[in-house]
């Protein structure tokens, strides 16, 4: 789906930057697969959103069939479908060493 024309606003409470990356998690039931988000966020609240998807994750229960992978992060692209975002690997490595 499409990023609508507004700006798209970091979802840390208080903060008044635009949304830069998405971090988001492959998710399946067997038959259908999407990124489930986690949160859309501005370059300074970045470290403080991945690090507690990734601790939501691995709590997160699921059914039998259903994969959900550890979350990553994407840089957020207008007009680009959510399987299309360009994976932040270099950047989730730094955060991670």
């Amino acid at each position: 789906m499409p990023m609508p024309p507004y700006k798209i606003m970091c979802y840390e409470p208080g903060c008044a930057h635009e949304a830069v990356y998405k971090i988001a998690a492959r998710w399946s039931d067997g038959v259908i697969q999407e990124l489930k988000t986690y949160g859309l966020v501005c370059p300074q609240c970045l470290p403080k959103w991945f690090y507690r998807s990734r601790q939501r994750q691995r709590s997160t229960r699921r059914a039998r069939e259903e994969t959900l992978d550890p979350p990553g992060i994407y840089l957020l692209q207008r007009g680009v479908p959510d399987h299309q975002l360009p994976r932040c690997r270099d950047l989730e490595e730094q955060l991670l060493a």
